[in-house]
């Protein structure tokens, strides 16, 4: 399904880049004293911020709906409400079947063993960790392989939800107190008395030359802000003034006249809609009109150039190759980079700081292009039916494609100390780490049909590549220490070493 974006942005494009704005693409100011009913706080704070700095960044805009403290979707527990699972609003893998996390921890076990099965300094790290059911099967699992379970040191859990927090803490660590520390947070597992440590940012995780960090993110990088942009022609492109937080600002005329004439980037921004807009004001895609109300907000092109246009597209010749092209859009998630340069350098050490025997693994796994730059892919989800993503902020569920490509260009560029493998689709993963034969064991220790029939529609489920099934739409990426072309982990055409 066509993401919002491309509707509205094509909408405004031709009206915008002339420097004019007609309709539902006009960049609106709100008088502090116009009565509005907004539906939630979050989207009355909103308003209120795009009244003091004009339109918002997308990616403020995702940022604030995610994460802010006031009812931003994943920091508050409003009315008891679970986004995870069949009453919440989307299902994951792991909450689908026990298999996915089982196999998880085989496949660190496996990258354990193939680096040579270190005795100690093993630290198993989960960023965006859900309801922590993805690391209570790892656990489970990983327990029935003495040697590495003895070599962890610690589970680092990279949290900021205090809700989700105290919903990993019961599964993970049950009765067990949780107390205070100077990055977090600390209780005990219920497994092996491992320590297990929540932190807000891996950046707290403590790094440390003879540790081994076995990180896993499932369905994070997918929930990170993104920036988007739209190219627009040479004709259209003169520039006189910049848009930033403050406002929008004239550029000196010397200033202006070294701007570049040709092709430029333009950046979509967020701004309330009109009140009483409809859906055909909006451009709203028909299949989101029946859901929900008219959103809120609305998508536009500005009309000048932001920090960030200037900026993120110039960053990779992927995206530079696209300037040229008028009407180009590309979706950039800085902090999704940010992140895979930190689990980089974590394995591999850095050119700054290198690692003298770089170690550890990272497995990414989420939905995304295996090899093309995102484009219209923002969504919005509640009670697993798609909506608007401009709709009720902090009610709705906001995702983009993940970049494969950018996450591994990022990773090899912080670190010569590691290497990329994927990605490869979930299916193909999954089967190769044997999850068919993992399911018929589980099903032969059952003696009710319906139980058998539950997990055999799950497994099946998690690999299927018809149109957009799991199997297709998910991939698996891993960065590894670098081998030298030497050998290739476990899921992604190699064997089983050590």
């Amino acid at each position: 399904m066509r993401s919002i974006i491309s509707f509205q942005a094509r909408a405004c494009v031709h009206s915008t880049v002339r420097g004019r704005y007609r309709g539902s693409c006009a960049v609106l100011r709100w008088s502090s004293t116009e009565a509005r009913q907004w539906s939630t706080p979050l989207a009355k704070r909103l308003s209120e911020a795009i009244t003091a700095t004009g339109p918002i960044p997308l990616a403020a805009f995702m940022r604030m709906c995610l994460t802010s403290d006031l009812g931003g979707y994943y920091m508050s527990k409003q009315d008891g409400r679970d986004p995870f699972g069949q009453k919440g609003d989307f299902i994951t893998s792991p909450e689908i079947s026990q298999i996915f996390g089982e196999l998880i921890g085989i496949w660190f076990v496996a990258e354990w063993m193939a680096q040579g099965r270190k005795s100690k300094g093993v630290e198993l790290v989960e960023i965006g960790p859900g309801r922590g059911t993805l690391m209570d099967d790892m656990l489970r699992t990983i327990r029935n392989f003495k040697p590495m379970a003895s070599s962890i040191e610690a589970v680092y859990m990279v949290e900021a939800s205090p809700s989700l927090r105290e919903a990993q803490k019961q599964l993970l660590c049950g009765d067990a107190p949780m107390t205070e520390t100077s990055i977090g947070h600390q209780s005990i597992s219920k497994y092996a008395n491992l320590p297990i440590i929540w932190t807000e940012n891996i950046r707290f995780v403590p790094s440390d030359q003879d540790k081994s960090p076995f990180i896993v993110a499932h369905e994070f990088f997918d929930a990170l802000p993104i920036h988007a942009f739209q190219s627009i022609s040479p004709s259209d492109s003169a520039q006189e003034t910049i848009q930033t937080p403050t406002g929008e600002h004239n550029l000196t005329p010397d200033t202006a006249k070294r701007q570049p004439k040709g092709p430029q980037w333009r950046e979509m921004v967020v701004s309330p809609t009109p009140t009483g807009a409809t859906h055909t004001d909006l451009h709203t895609p028909k299949p989101l009109q029946s859901s929900t109300a008219p959103p809120e907000f609305q998508l536009t092109l500005s009309k000048s150039a932001t920090p960030h246009s200037l900026y993120l597209p110039e960053i990779s010749p992927r995206y530079r190759a696209l300037k040229f092209l008028p009407d180009s859009l590309i979706e950039i998630s800085p902090e999704s980079h940010a992140y895979s340069q930190e689990f980089a350098r974590r394995i591999g050490g850095s050119k700054e700081a290198p690692k003298k025997e770089p170690s550890g693994a990272a497995i990414i796994l989420d939905y995304g292009p295996s090899d093309t730059i995102p484009t219209n892919s923002l969504r919005g989800i509640r009670e697993h039916k798609r909506v608007s993503p401009l709709y009720s902020p902090g009610l709705v569920d906001l995702s983009a494609d993940v970049d494969f490509t950018a996450l591994a260009e990022a990773a090899l560029g912080a670190s010569p100390g590691v290497e990329v493998h994927g990605p490869v689709e979930q299916g193909q993963f999954l089967l190769s780490m044997g999850i068919k034969e993992r399911a018929e064991m589980l099903m032969m220790g059952l003696k009710e049909e319906e139980k058998r029939k539950g997990v055999e529609g799950a497994w099946k489920r998690l690999v299927d590549r018809g149109g957009s099934g799991m199997g297709k739409v998910y991939k698996a990426m891993a960065i590894l220490p670098e081998s030298g072309g030497r050998r290739r982990p476990v899921g992604f055409g190699g064997d089983v070493e050590g």
